[in-house]
């Protein structure tokens, strides 16, 4: 094997293997309506009282794990099986109540062959996905799904490149299509995705992440600056809640309104807090989205919210900060 490296033939190679997937997905798709197989396939999954089983070996086992992973994440509990380790003993994950998506571009993969009599008499029903609806994969299946390519992008027409994105093409429009049938919605994504960005977005709440009991600067409306300014120092947000004797907000007082003062009158010192504080501070439910927080907070072009319950009482702070930790922004 000898290296030739020529940058500008490199990159026409490049462009060539993307216009031949490319090509291949748009003949796929062409070849969808042929058959009521996809509709099929789908109608299996859709029903499915168990378990969606995908399982290949090679490339196709690992594009396999991939639309496993898929379908368990859009609301088809799914999961991968090696066809090699089902015929020693991992048969006994598959079921009565399963569906088996099995991948083979050929349809002649011994490992998945040896175990279709065992899926048949356990009473699982079987998608093939070959590139051979003639194959034996395909004629001992319920529903069959062509992944069938005239030619790899490989330019010795060998490696699996074509016919493996071909085949991750329409496992993802199998998945998309039982999702959009079961009416998945983002908030049933999230739920999947707890640790992700929209899963932040839309499981955190801002009781979840408010600050709460000593933790939130609050101080009544009869004290002086001075007594605010200490409050601020030692809750270390940035500003202080002003509640009347019951708990209820009355105001807001942040460091931005104590230097903007201290330019105005200079001595604050004996200053009483209800005269200089602001009576219309930015507020926020505790149920609510911490995403919805951080629209107000960009909307307002501040950084802290005050959070209360329904009869105005102040139950909880919130700081810019504080959405950051928690990832959420």
């Amino acid at each position: 094997m000898t290296l030739r490296f020529d940058p500008a033939a490199t990159l026409a190679l490049g462009r060539d293997v993307l216009q031949h997937e490319a090509q291949a997905l748009l003949t796929a798709e062409d070849a969808l309506g042929n058959t009521d197989d996809f509709v099929r396939a789908v109608e299996l999954i859709l029903n499915i009282r168990g378990r969606l089983v995908v399982s290949g070996v090679g490339k196709s086992g690992h594009i396999g794990r991939k639309l496993a992973a898929t379908f368990a994440s859009t609301g088809t509990p799914a999961f991968f099986v090696h066809a090699a380790e089902a015929a020693h003993g991992d048969l006994g994950m598959i079921t009565a109540d399963d569906v088996v998506l099995g991948i083979s571009y050929s349809g002649e993969t011994n490992e998945l062959l040896t175990v279709v009599p065992s899926i048949k008499r356990v009473g699982a029903r079987l998608i093939a996905m070959t590139g051979n609806p003639a194959s034996s994969l395909a004629r001992h299946a319920d529903a069959h799904i062509n992944c069938h390519v005239e030619r790899e992008a490989c330019p010795l027409n060998l490696a699996p490149t074509a016919s493996t994105t071909t085949t991750l093409a329409l496992g993802d429009a199998l998945a998309v299509a039982c999702l959009s049938a079961k009416g998945f919605s983002k908030e049933d994504f999230a739920r999947s995705h707890p640790g992700g960005a929209l899963g932040r977005r839309l499981l955190i709440h801002v009781e979840d992440i408010m600050r709460s009991g000593d933790a939130v600067p609050s101080i009544e409306a009869d004290v002086t600056v001075l007594d605010a300014v200490r409050e601020i120092t030692r809750k270390h947000i940035g500003m202080t809640a002003v509640v009347d004797h019951d708990g209820k907000l009355l105001g807001i007082f942040t460091e931005g309104d104590l230097r903007r003062l201290i330019e105005r009158v200079g001595d604050i010192r004996e200053l009483c807090i209800a005269d200089v504080m602001t009576r219309t501070p930015h507020t926020i439910g505790a149920r609510e989205l911490a995403a919805s927080a951080v629209q107000q907070l960009e909307a307002y072009q501040c950084n802290q919210l005050l959070v209360t319950d329904e009869e105005g009482r102040l139950i909880g702070a919130l700081h810019m900060h504080d959405l950051m930790e928690a990832k959420v922004i």
